[in-house]
């Protein structure tokens, strides 16, 4: 029987998907990387925000190293590509990611989490970069996706000496956007999911596909796609209707 390394779950708008490989501290393996991608190449419709969670001790580990000894440059360039076209569809996928995480967020596992775009952890949580270590660099998107969130030179330094950041250094630098108490990451990840999916899919739409791509942009063509986004997204029957709602209770509380 094949060994099911990604359970997934779909719930009201909420769709889940599951780490659940702990015995490995959910390394990624190249089976595990494959069954990430066909999770989130096949989120149910209907969905409208997707939960990233993990079993056991650790959400992810990193990269499975056992699998790493004996690739030539070619190989290890297309394996480390491979990693890219999976966390940009994560990224770039059009549906809001909410990761919970705790215990290890380590090498790969903190280039998975760098590709979601709101991150819970609990108190247990750190963080790792230690490819240094091991005479290896990263190739998950890290030197891009975890360099614009905590600077390029503190990235530096983390690979270099083999830094571990603790939950609260995590949250300070930007590592987590919610810092919970123990246990309660996964019900926090839902809770933020269930809110989100209360926004207009267009709007969650734009912001998570629009947002990453302009930081790349020099600043007027950023503006500039920032307005086409801005005529996408504010010009339907759904906006019109929201914004309608909002002004009618701003005039009845005015009137009040």
């Amino acid at each position: 029987m094949t060994e099911q390394l990604v359970r997934t779950s779909h719930e009201d708008d909420i769709y889940t998907v599951t780490l659940a490989r702990p015995a490995k501290r959910n390394a990624i393996s190249d089976r595990l990387l494959a069954a990430i991608d066909e999770a989130f190449a096949a989120v149910p419709d209907g969905a409208r925000v997707i939960v990233l969670a993990a079993e056991g001790e650790h959400f992810c580990a990193g990269l499975d190293l056992t699998e790493h000894q004996h690739r030539e440059p070619f190989g290890v360039m297309k394996h480390s590509q491979g990693w890219h076209r999976v966390f940009s569809r994560i990224q770039n996928g059009g549906i809001p990611v909410v990761a919970a995480l705790h215990g290890a967020v380590i090498g790969g596992g903190l280039e998975l989490a760098a590709a979601t775009h709101v991150r819970v952890a609990e108190p247990n949580t750190i963080y790792q970069l230690p490819e240094g270590r091991h005479g290896i660099f990263v190739g998950g998107g890290a030197s891009v996706r975890v360099a614009r969130i905590i600077g390029a030179g503190r990235m530096g330094e983390m690979m270099l000496t083999g830094r571990i950041l603790d939950a609260d250094e995590g949250q300070r630098l930007g590592l987590s956007h919610y810092l919970v108490g123990p246990g309660e990451g996964l019900a926090k990840a839902q809770q933020l999911a269930r809110r989100i999916a209360e926004n207009a899919p267009m709007a969650n739409w734009a912001m998570v596909t629009s947002i990453a791509r302009i930081e790349n942009m020099a600043a007027d063509d950023g503006f500039f796609v920032e307005s086409l986004t801005a005529a996408v997204t504010q010009t339907g029957p759904e906006v019109a209707e929201r914004i309608g709602q909002f002004l009618q209770r701003k005039g009845q509380g005015a009137q009040r």
